[in-house]
Formats: C-alpha cells, sequence, structure tokens
C-alpha cells in the first residue's frame, strides 16, 4: 500500500519540544507511533492527526484545483448491439437479453418522457406503448421506476421523469434512435 507523504513544520521548535516533552512525561509507557502522529499535531495546533491531514488535503485541493476528468468515450460495441433492439426505429422491437443493454434502452425511453412534468398513468403509458414493439410497457414503467429514471406518487397515479445526466453511452443511443424518428 502507496503512503500519502504530509510536509510538516512547527512554527516554533523550542514551543514544539516543550510540547512534547510535557506529554510523554504524563504517560506511564512510551506511545505508540500513532500517539506519536497525535503528539507531534497536536503540538503545532491540530486536535490529532486525522484533523491534520485533512487540513492538508483541504489546503492542496485549493492550491490545487483538480482538473476536470475528460469523460471516458461512449462503449460503442454496447451501443450497436442495444441499438439493434430498436430495429432502425424509435421504437424498441424487443426487450435486450442483457441488463447493461436493458439500462441503456430505458435511457431511451426515458428521453421520450417529457421533462419536469406529472403525469398521469394513463399518459405515461401512451408515450411507453408509443415507443414499445413487444407489448410490454408496464415492464418498462416499472423497470424506470426501478432504475431511478422515473417517480411516482404512493398511490401510482402520477408519474415525473428523474432529471440525471445520461451516461455517455446512453446519450450516443438516444442521439441515434432521436435521429431516426420519423423514418
Amino acid at each position: 500500500m502507496s503512503r500519502t507523504s504530509h510536509a510538516y513544520s512547527a512554527p516554533d521548535l523550542s514551543a514544539l519540544a516543550k510540547n512534547l516533552k510535557r506529554e510523554l512525561e504524563a504517560r506511564a509507557e512510551l506511545p505508540g507511533h500513532v500517539e506519536l502522529l497525535n503528539m507531534l499535531t497536536r503540538a503545532v495546533g491540530y486536535r490529532n492527526y486525522q484533523h491534520f491531514k485533512a487540513s492538508r488535503a483541504a489546503e492542496d485541493r485549493l492550491a490545487h484545483p483538480a482538473v476536470v476528468e475528460a469523460e471516458p468515450a461512449p462503449d460503442f460495441r454496447r451501443v450497436e448491439l442495444t441499438a439493434r433492439c430498436f430495429a432502425g426505429t424509435d421504437v424498441l422491437v424487443r426487450w435486450p437479453g442483457k441488463l447493461n443493454q436493458q439500462q441503456l434502452a430505458l435511457w431511451v425511453l426515458w428521453s421520450f418522457l417529457p421533462a419536469g412534468e406529472d403525469m398521469p398513468e394513463k399518459a405515461v403509458n401512451a408515450v411507453l406503448m408509443r415507443h414499445n414493439g413487444f407489448g410490454d410497457h408496464v415492464l418498462i414503467r416499472r423497470e424506470l421506476i426501478n432504475m431511478g429514471l422515473m417517480t411516482r406518487t404512493r398511490d401510482c397515479r402520477l408519474y415525473r421523469r428523474v432529471e440525471k445526466r445520461p451516461p455517455p453511452e446512453a446519450r450516443e443511443l438516444i442521439r441515434l434512435v432521436s435521429g431516426r424518428r420519423g423514418s
């Protein structure tokens, strides 16, 4: 396991020595490694070693703002395999056999639901039936809820699309399928 090194400095070496001497004299036996770390960090004004590490990490984050990591490229093979379930249309003609493809397909169906609107069950069913060619809109509705892409009231009368940023593969598949609308 690699260790992170933390720079340590004491503004007054004499005060550091006095604090350490006082803490060591108050003990009946020699302190262990962690106890020594705590003594050293308390001597320069921290509550304990964990407080010291957290403060240093925060200082580092402020001094060196994180570079936003580039989003990974979509897995085009997964997108292609899932796109086959739409058979060149915006209708899901068959339910994918693999979970990761089902989840991608659900993102596409999620994109057809209106954003920021409460919808009665009948309206949700109408949208899902329009984009479902295998005849089980109830499965799709349930899976959208299970995946956290849609919520419903306790009495199941009103549904709402949950606004999230789709993962890269889902965005690519949405783009592909949406480009086929009206084809």
